[in-house]
């Protein structure tokens, strides 16, 4: 619809995840109006994180040395590692505060669909850092979907050879939702997590 730099610009914005054709053109228009400082600081902010982030090389979380603020962390628990699928799923985790472990990120979940295999994760390196015996319990908390909990049950079942406790996330009604929205699977699950109260 558009040509030049305008066109070019769209199209490299909606290559991002989650930004369609018409978000793309939405904000290329906001790049459009907006100061050039902004966009020079928006340029620089891009460059910088390729130049100085990468994966940690133990968990997989994001890093700006070889390892994360979480590995290198002395007050953490090496005893339990929470097996995420994705960087921002250490963020959300995070933010709870209640557990105080260490992290492993897999890059993804299994998805015959979409073409990625258990060698497509980083699975033989969790592997790798449950040799040493020190870990004692591994909590599953890959997304509850359907390439989750396929992940998750692949785990459960090669972690089994291991000598320590696989748990996993539990998962059901949210609160603040109402029992009449809620999905088979959801409510289902929301009955085998309950628990005694008083």
């Amino acid at each position: 619809m558009y040509s030049g730099a305008v066109q070019d610009l769209i199209d490299q914005l909606g290559q991002l995840p989650g930004i369609g054709p018409k978000s793309a053109q939405r904000l290329a228009f906001h790049v459009l109006a907006t100061r050039q400082e902004d966009v020079d600081a928006l340029v620089s902010a891009l460059q910088e994180v390729k130049r100085r982030v990468r994966f940690c090389a133990r968990c997989g979380n994001i890093a700006e040395g070889d390892l994360c603020h979480i590995c290198t962390d002395p007050r953490r628990a090496p005893a339990a590692i929470c097996v995420v699928e994705e960087p921002k799923d250490v963020v959300a985790i995070e933010r709870t505060r209640e557990f105080r472990g260490l992290y492993h990120v897999l890059g993804g979940a299994i998805d015959p669909i979409g073409g990625v295999g258990p060698d497509d994760l980083r699975i033989r390196e969790l592997f790798t850092r449950l040799a040493d015996g020190q870990v004692t319990e591994v909590i599953l908390a890959t997304d509850p979907n359907v390439e989750g909990e396929a992940t998750a049950a692949y785990l459960a079942r090669q972690l089994a050879t291991f000598d320590l406790r696989v748990t996993r996330l539990a998962s059901g009604l949210p609160v603040g939702g109402d029992l009449e929205y809620a999905d088979e699977v959801t409510l289902g699950r929301a009955f085998e997590g309950r628990r005694t109260m008083g």
